[in-house]
């Protein structure tokens, strides 16, 4: 998932930012609402984090441009305003929750996974795929009593982020934009992918077939499963 922060206490936002990568999110920190306003003018987000406290700029005049330029990312607010107006206004202009400062970063992780739930229609962390159980908390794939334990990181990714689309097919693009950032290098190489998708096949078909996870000739990948 790919975050951006909008914080101008340089702290916290610094704290927010290695939590989140920590917890393998891909993070853009802006510290003033004029850096914010380009990044989400130029960029794609699946969340955006504001504060409304901003020195230069009305953090609800932020989200409102989230929600023009950004419709698809959810937005938390992050305000150490007590007026529940200001809450309020954030939740009526679109944004999916908010925190109150000072706020546990396992509070916001927790409210951004539920979020995501909602989002992409999934009823819990852990999803059933034919033979296997994918925790997609604990970061995790179990085929019967046995881990999945050859699966790395970004094959992790990879399996996450198509489950959350599951029944959509995303391009090579689209999946190298989302895992690995939203800049792809000159030499990119959309055989990159392919070669990570044969891997995670073969890796997992050491347990069962992934019958689910599905090549769409000329276009890229998706996971079947049901609604």
């Amino acid at each position: 998932m790919n975050v951006l922060i909008i914080e101008d206490e340089e702290a916290l936002a610094h704290e927010m930012e290695i939590f989140l990568t920590n917890h393998n999110y891909i993070t853009d920190v802006c510290y003033n609402g004029r850096s914010a306003s380009e990044k989400i003018a130029t960029s794609l987000y699946d969340f955006i984090l504001i504060d409304l406290g901003l020195p230069d700029y009305d953090g609800l005049d932020l989200l409102k441009e989230s929600k023009k330029d950004n419709p698809d990312a959810a937005c938390i607010i992050l305000t150490a305003r007590a007026e529940v107006y200001d809450r309020v206004r954030g939740l009526d202009l679109g944004a999916d929750d908010y925190l109150a400062k000072p706020f546990s970063l396992l509070e916001l992780q927790s409210r951004m996974q539920a979020i995501m739930r909602r989002k992409f229609g999934l009823k819990q962390s852990i999803v059933e795929l034919g033979d296997f159980l994918i925790n997609l908390t604990d970061r995790v794939i179990t085929c019967g009593d046995n881990s999945v334990s050859t699966i790395t990181k970004k094959e992790f990714d990879l399996i996450a982020y198509l489950i959350l689309h599951k029944n959509r097919t995303l391009t090579r693009t689209q999946l190298s934009e989302h895992i690995w950032g939203s800049v792809i290098n000159d030499d990119y190489d959309s055989n990159y992918i392919d070669a990570h998708i044969k891997n995670i096949r073969k890796k997992l078909n050491v347990h069962a077939p992934p019958d689910w996870l599905e090549t769409v000739r000329g276009l890229g990948y998706k996971i079947k499963m049901n609604a």
